[in-house]
């Protein structure tokens, strides 16, 4: 039984990594690609139907594609999840900045803020609630993906659902089913609270970062 509970641990940790690491990742590319596609609308209207399409490529055939060329390392399911968790943050980053209302742009450009102090302390201060909600897709998605690892024997809680899956034991899948949605909930639930508290702090300030 401690073995088992051992197990489980250590897969929880490698999984909680997995998904940490390449949310970290995919938020920053993110909200810098977000960033720039918010400057140029008319990229932006073609792009992000494209970048829509790419999202909606399996995983397992990503991840697939790139052990072809990386073989058996880490950095094969980091790139795939990376990628994967950068979507829902970049469209929210541009859906964000695009949604801020033209008389906050005119009132800094008033006070005489140049177009870098605009975005930091008017632009994305108001754009963080839908760029933190793009977050909080990205990690409870990252989670459920991170279960790919196990298919080139990178570990994580996708060894237990795959060995489950594989030799019919659904005790071994909800060893592994069970601690990835609690680890979901969990992810989820502080993103939230994180999300309630930028929220708070940018209609306390105004929408302007001090």
């Amino acid at each position: 039984m401690n073995d088992v509970l051992m197990s489980i641990l250590h897969a929880t940790l490698v999984h909680t990594g997995y998904t940490l690491v390449c949310v970290a990742i995919g938020f920053v590319l993110g909200v810098s690609i977000g960033i720039g596609l918010s400057r140029l609308p008319t990229l932006s209207r073609y792009l992000l139907p494209l970048l829509s399409i790419l999202n909606t490529v399996p995983g397992i055939v990503f991840i697939g594609l790139l052990f072809i060329y990386l073989g058996l390392t880490p950095a094969t399911v980091i790139i795939a999840l990376s990628i994967y968790a950068m979507f829902p943050v970049l469209k929210n980053t541009v859906t964000g900045l695009s949604g801020v209302d033209q008389q906050y742009k005119e009132a800094a450009r008033g006070c005489g803020m140049n177009q870098l102090q605009r975005l930091w302390r008017v632009e994305l201060p108001l754009a963080l609630p839908s760029i933190i909600g793009g977050l909080r897709m990205s990690t409870v998605y990252t989670v459920s993906w991170a279960v790919l690892a196990a298919m080139i024997g990178l570990g994580g809680l996708g060894d237990f659902i795959y060995k489950g899956v594989s030799s019919n034991n659904n005790t071994l899948i909800l060893q592994g089913a069970i601690p990835a949605a609690i680890l979901a909930l969990t992810l989820g639930a502080l993103v939230d609270l994180l999300q309630r508290y930028v929220t708070r702090r940018t209609m306390g300030k105004g929408g302007v970062m001090k």
